[in-house]
């Protein structure tokens, strides 16, 4: 199967959020030139018959369906309603697609959490990039966001970056005039267990810059119509990323390794980022 023969996820489960997401899905599928899957997981209920989930379960997909043919006629969406929990069901899914697109929270979720327990078990463990919309901007918000063309991605100093680096540039030569912000955060103390300099701010702020320019080598050239800024920064690179999400149509980040202690797949700056980002953030496995 190749990368054109695997579609865009977009999960549904009736909340605004997911509502968003498939809007956001629908308009992504179409600047890839991807097909587009409509899932809706049924989650195993004995409270509740087979046929009334079921029933439910398709008239939530003929409606978004119907959403889809309004936003993009030119696509013909397929759908899927696995009997599964969403975060396993999505998780397996994954290995056969391009992309999986979620909303940061479904209906099940807290009002108080940020980010739902499916949206960050989906982007901790697929097989693929999974993109969260954090979901209830006003129209105003959507209007402007229209306007919004950079790519941002974040890029740590080792191998993670390269995933990143690909999709980010991806994205970025999908959506004409797009600009690309690479940001790579440094502090004194991760120069040191990357054996750089330890004492001198101007030599941890020059050898960044030197990390910087090496893992971009060779992008530019292989996407010569986006334009791209590089943008070494000291400090929180999550706290960086989370503003640059306000005013990015995307914020790219690696999955890396890091959170296995508790038991998912997310290094401590891309789930800071994720859970407090203002726009979507795309998740790499990396």
């Amino acid at each position: 199967m190749t990368s054109t023969d695997r579609p865009v996820i977009a999960a549904v489960d009736g909340s605004s959020h997911s509502r968003e997401a498939l809007d956001w899905a629908t308009h992504e599928a179409v600047r890839r030139g991807l097909g587009l899957t409509i899932v809706h997981a049924r989650t195993p209920d004995r409270r509740v018959e087979q046929e009334t989930l079921r029933r439910e379960a398709q008239e939530l997909l003929d409606r978004s369906v119907r959403r889809v043919t309004e936003l993009a006629p030119e696509l013909h969406p397929s759908t899927l309603t696995p009997l599964d929990f969403p975060s396993a069901a999505l998780t397996s899914l994954s290995r056969n697609a391009s992309l999986v697109v979620v909303g940061s929270r479904g209906l099940g979720g807290f009002r108080s959490l940020l980010l739902g327990s499916n949206s960050l078990a989906v982007a901790s463990m697929a097989a693929c990039p999974v993109v969260v919309v954090h979901g209830g901007p006003s129209d105003e918000d959507v209007a402007a966001a229209e306007t919004h063309s950079d790519i941002v991605a974040g890029v740590a100093a080792d191998e993670s970056s390269e995933g990143v680096l690909e999709f980010a540039f991806e994205t970025a030569a999908s959506r004409p005039g797009a600009r690309l912000r690479i940001v790579h955060g440094w502090t004194m103390f991760s120069s040191m267990l990357s054996g750089g300099p330890v004492f001198d701010r101007d030599a941890v702020a020059d050898a960044a810059e030197r990390t910087l320019a090496e893992l971009t080598a060779g992008w530019r050239e292989k996407y010569p119509q986006v334009e791209v800024v590089k943008e070494p920064v000291g400090g929180s690179a999550s706290r960086t990323l989370v503003t640059a999400s306000a005013t990015a149509a995307l914020t790219v980040i690696g999955r890396r390794r890091g959170g296995e202690s508790l038991g998912l797949g997310l290094s401590p700056v891309a789930q800071t980022t994720l859970t407090h980002a203002l726009g979507p953030v795309a998740v790499v496995p990396c």
